[in-house]
């Protein structure tokens, strides 16, 4: 089933391509690297807080720093949870991870710390652009 595509202004948009990116980077597959699931879980977090940044009507940079973000979000007078500020760490996998040799291989444990703390961002988003 394909859910109805929303204007790009709409942050519930940039919502659903963030929750799209995150049920892909849940699904393994053996020929598919932890590092390009864990660049998908990047994705979702960063199109999370880029949805949090359009409700507030705050113009952002296309760029893959959620600390960047984050800073953003804080200066539009919202607070962000701890929970959300440890998926800084998820930057990483925007660039080096996605190459060969600039980075280490991803562990199984990591993949998993990067979908929940994806999932952590989604969540928080979605209740403050829902409220």
């Amino acid at each position: 089933m394909t859910k109805q595509r929303l204007p790009p202004d709409d942050p519930r948009e940039w919502l659903n391509r963030a929750r799209s990116n995150l049920a892909l980077a849940s699904q393994r597959v053996p020929s598919v690297y932890l590092e390009d699931l864990c660049f998908l879980a990047q994705q979702a977090a960063e199109k999370a807080l880029k949805a949090v940044l359009i409700h507030r009507r705050v113009r952002f940079p296309y760029i893959h720093d959620l600390g960047k973000l984050i800073t953003l979000i804080e200066q539009s007078g919202i607070p962000v949870p701890e929970s959300v500020r440890r998926a800084v760490i998820l930057s990483d996998y925007a660039v080096e991870s996605r190459y060969p040799g600039l980075a280490e291989p991803v562990t199984p444990e990591e993949h998993a710390e990067a979908l929940a703390l994806a999932q952590q961002v989604v969540d928080w988003a979605e209740r403050v652009v829902s409220s």
